[in-house]
């Protein structure tokens, strides 16, 4: 289905964020800081910055996204970028320790946050940018919130048009509202989907990984689709996985 305003973006399945975005926008358009509330899977971090790159108030502007690890930061660049159509590094890039895929025509840059804190510092006027999102914000940290006290600085002294936009699936949020003049806050809800639960009948003896695999091999035989298993260590991830392979050979045991 094509989506919002951004015609080279499809998406394959609408996201539960995607029934927020009317209100984000009409947010964001009016103030210069949201809240955003979403469950985790909801796309929040791969679907918000991609429909708000045609926003009136961004045009010629570019959006930095704070995204509190490196993996994270070049995951979600990769998936925006993948949907898209194009690879990572025209619209959409990332910058973090040692590592920038990024270019004249990117919109939207990924960022770490010691990178975002340093560009703030050399730039606090963040000239180019018109929103700043802060994803996974509940995870807090200090960097993270010298940042967003640098952004509402730079809001208040600098760039009344600057936009900022926080994203969270855990959040204190009404804390935080507290703490920022009561922004407004957007919430979307997550998918339900039905879930049926089969014990063991009793705790198992011997071995954690025996009566893991045994427990996944009962599962394979009797039931269509797939199987996540949480074990304590890899020593026992990887004693189930060659005693599955055993069992069912024709399965594909991939380790985390």
């Amino acid at each position: 289905m094509p989506f919002l305003g951004y015609p080279r973006l499809i998406l394959e399945e609408p996201l539960p964020i995607y029934a927020a975005l009317p209100e984000l926008r009409a947010r964001l358009s009016a103030g210069s800081l949201v809240i955003a509330q979403a469950p985790p899977g909801a796309g929040k971090s791969t679907v918000l910055p991609l429909a708000l790159l045609n926003e009136p108030w961004l045009i010629g502007q570019r959006i930095l996204m704070l995204e509190p690890r490196r993996l994270a930061a070049r995951s979600v660049a990769a998936r925006m970028a993948h949907t898209l159509g194009e690879p990572v590094g025209q619209t959409v890039g990332y910058h973090v320790r040692f590592e920038r895929r990024a270019g004249p025509r990117t919109r939207i840059e990924v960022v770490t946050e010691g990178i975002l804190t340093r560009h703030m510092q050399a730039d606090p006027g963040l000239e180019g940018v018109g929103l700043v999102i802060f994803d996974e914000f509940h995870e807090r940290s200090l960097d993270a919130d010298l940042a967003l006290a640098l952004c509402r600085d730079a809001q208040r002294h600098l760039r009344e048009d600057l936009r900022v936009l926080i994203l969270s699936a855990t959040l204190d949020a009404d804390a935080l509202e507290a703490a920022l003049d009561d922004p407004p806050i957007v919430t979307a809800s997550g998918r339900q989907f039905p879930i049926t639960v089969n014990y063991i009948a009793s705790d198992p003896a011997g071995p954690l990984s025996i009566a893991t695999a045994s427990a996944i091999a009962r599962a394979l035989d009797e039931h269509t689709g797939d199987v996540l298993a949480f074990l304590p260590g890899m020593n026992d991830i990887l004693r189930a996985q060659a005693l599955i392979a055993e069992r069912h050979p024709d399965v594909a045991v991939l380790p985390l």
